[in-house]
C-alpha cells in the first residue's frame, strides 16, 4: 500500500484528529486558521478548538486577487499565477501560525483548505439553460500538502455542485454535526461577504434541515468603506450612524428577482457589486446621496434582506434561538436593526456555544474534512442539499 494512503487510514481510525481548518472569505480580509481536535463523526461529532487565528493579507495579496475577483473580464494569467502563488502563501502562513503555538507539523494529521472563492455562478446569476451551477476557488491543495508536509482536503465545493447542489452555502453541514441541540430550534446566522443561515430543528432531523444565502452581508459596506472613508470596513458602524437611510434607494436595492427565489438559494458579489448599487441609484435618481447617508442605507439593506429571509421560515407558535457569527457579527448597527425587526428572537453569539464567531467557517470546514475521512453522507432529505462528503486529497510529496 502507498505509504500516504497508510498513513490516511490510520488518521480515519484515530479517536481524536488534530485537523487544520482554512477560510478565507469574499471580504478579503485574510485567512483563517483553525487548529482543532475532533473525534467522531455526524451527530457524535465533538470539536475542541485548540488554536485560532487570522493572518490578515496584505494590502498588495487583496490587490492581486481582487484583479480576478468576480469580474467577467480578467488576465488567465494573473489567474493561473494566483493559484499557487497564494497556495505558498497559506502554507507559510499555516507554519508561522503553528510555531507560534508550538506545534509541529507532524503533530498535525490535516488540513482542510477551504481557498479563496474567485467566482461564483449559480444557474439564478448565469441564466444560461445549457450551462450548470459552477464555482470557483484558487488556492492549490498539492502546494500546501507540499510545502507543510500534511495531508490536505480542498475544493469542496465541486462535489456539491457535481451532486446537484450550487456549491454552497456548505455550512449546513458542519452546523448540523456541531451545534444541533435536542429541544432547541437554532438559526445560525453568519453575516459575512454575503449573508447565511442554517436552520437546525430541535428534533435533530437531518430531513428538516437547510441553509441558504439572504443577500448581501457585509460586502456592500466594504466597497464603499473602502471607496469613501479608504477603510477596509465601517468599523463600529462609525460612518452608517451618522447617515440617513435613502428609502427610494433601499427600495430600488430591494428590487431584484434573488430575493423572491425559493431556498436553498446562494448569490456572490458578481451580484451585489458597487455596479449593482450603481444602477439601482439610477433607477431611483439617487446619485448625489452622501458617502454617510449610502452606508447607512447599505446597512439597512442587509438587515432587511437578512430579516426578510428568516421570516419566511419563522412560526409564530415556535421559539427559536439564534447564533450569530461573521464580520457582521461586529456592526452593532446591523445587529441592533436585525433585533428591532425582529423582537421575538434571542440572540447570541457562537461564542457561547464554544466555537468564536470569527473561527467559526474554519472550524465548519475542519468538519467536512473529518467526515471525508471518517464519516458517511448525511441525508438531508428534500432540502436540495445531496448527501456527500466532500474535498480532494492532495499528499506530501
Amino acid at each position: 500500500m502507498n505509504g500516504n494512503l497508510r498513513r490516511l487510514f490510520n488518521i480515519a481510525d484515530k479517536p481524536v484528529r488534530r485537523i487544520i481548518g482554512l477560510m478565507s472569505g469574499t471580504s478579503l480580509d485574510g485567512l483563517d486558521v483553525a487548529l482543532c481536535a475532533i473525534s467522531g463523526s455526524g451527530m457524535d461529532t465533538r470539536v475542541t478548538l485548540e488554536h485560532f487565528d487570522t493572518v490578515p493579507y496584505p494590502v498588495e495579496v487583496k490587490a492581486e486577487i481582487r484583479k480576478v475577483f468576480a469580474k467577467d473580464t480578467i488576465s488567465f494569467q494573473q489567474l493561473c499565477l494566483l493559484h499557487p502563488w497564494l497556495a505558498a502563501l497559506h502554507a507559510k502562513w499555516i507554519l508561522q501560525c503553528l510555531s507560534k503555538w508550538c506545534v509541529a507539523p507532524s503533530e498535525v494529521d490535516l488540513i482542510a483548505s477551504h481557498g479563496q472563492t474567485v467566482y461564483h455562478s449559480p444557474k439564478i446569476l448565469h441564466q444560461l439553460p445549457d450551462f450548470p451551477n459552477a464555482t470557483l476557488q484558487i488556492v492549490d491543495g498539492d502546494h500546501i500538502a507540499v510545502h507543510t508536509g500534511i495531508i490536505t482536503l480542498s475544493d469542496f465545493r465541486q462535489k456539491h455542485i457535481a451532486a446537484g447542489g450550487e456549491g454552497a452555502p456548505l455550512a449546513l453541514y458542519g452546523d448540523y454535526c456541531l451545534f444541533s441541540q435536542k429541544g432547541e430550534d437554532r438559526i445560525m446566522l453568519n453575516m459575512g461577504g454575503i449573508a447565511n443561515f442554517t436552520f437546525l430543528p430541535g428534533d435533530l432531523q437531518a430531513t428538516g434541515v437547510f441553509v441558504t444565502d439572504t443577500g448581501p452581508g457585509n460586502t456592500l459596506l466594504d466597497a464603499f468603506a473602502r471607496e469613501y472613508f479608504q477603510v477596509d470596513y465601517d468599523k463600529d458602524a462609525l460612518f452608517a450612524r451618522q447617515g440617513q437611510v435613502n428609502e427610494a434607494l433601499l427600495t430600488a436595492l430591494k428590487d431584484n428577482p434573488f430575493f423572491n427565489e425559493q431556498f436553498p438559494r446562494t448569490t456572490g458579489p458578481e451580484l451585489f457589486s458597487k455596479t449593482y448599487v450603481r444602477q439601482a441609484q439610477e433607477r431611483s435618481n439617487t446619485t448625489a446621496i452622501s458617502s454617510y447617508d449610502m452606508l447607512a442605507t447599505l446597512t439597512h439593506f442587509s438587515a432587511d434582506t437578512i430579516t426578510d429571509a428568516l421570516q419566511r421560515i419563522l412560526k409564530p407558535d415556535k421559539n427559536y434561538a439564534v447564533y450569530v457569527s461573521g464580520g457582521g457579527a461586529h456592526n452593532p448597527l446591523l445587529v441592533d436593526l436585525i433585533r428591532a425587526r425582529l423582537p421575538q428572537l434571542r440572540l447570541h453569539t457562537t461564542g457561547e456555544l464554544g466555537i468564536a464567531g470569527d473561527a467559526k467557517e474554519a472550524v465548519l470546514f475542519v468538519i467536512l474534512a473529518n467526515e471525508a475521512i471518517a464519516g458517511e453522507g448525511i441525508d438531508f432529505g428534500k432540502s436540495g442539499m445531496p448527501a456527500i462528503t466532500m474535498g480532494k486529497l492532495s499528499f506530501p510529496a
